[in-house]
């Protein structure tokens, strides 16, 4: 067994077991005992309806160089792809790259000027509907 998957294991015992201790430590009145925590409820998934903004002005603005499903066409990459995955271009990038333009890096359809017209809250939408159609593709 690797060290990262042994390292796995041990953080989903610890995870499995502290709901169990604090079940147990509460039902014998030692709450005082407990750290303070904060927990966060977890975020809805988006669907098309809260993606809907994002999609509109995406098709508005993005889609004619992306593709109307952020697929890609002769004009410009596909967003809908493993190289612009969370991991690899985090959400800021995307108003970045609407702000500044981009050069060329990954494709051979030359740079991507700015897009002065659209506003970073038009852009978190843009970005919010790009990653629905990620998850939607399998691209986490």
């Amino acid at each position: 067994m690797t060290h990262t998957l042994q390292f796995r294991r041990a953080v989903y015992g610890l995870l499995l077991a502290a709901p169990l201790a604090l079940a147990a430590c509460q039902a014998q009145g030692d709450e005082a005992n407990l750290p303070e925590a904060t927990v966060r409820a977890p975020q809805p998934l988006e669907t098309a309806e809260t993606v809907a903004a994002g999609k509109g002005y995406f098709d508005e603005s993005c889609a004619s160089c992306h593709g109307p499903a952020a697929t890609g066409t002769d004009e410009g990459p596909p967003l809908v792809h493993r190289f612009y995955e969370p991991s690899h271009h985090a959400d800021p990038a995307f108003v970045l790259a609407a702000r500044n333009g981009v050069r060329a890096h990954h494709w051979r359809f030359g740079d991507m000027p700015p897009q002065p017209e659209i506003t970073t809250e038009q852009i978190t939408e843009i970005t919010r509907y790009v990653r629905w159609l990620q998850r939607n593709a399998g691209i986490y």
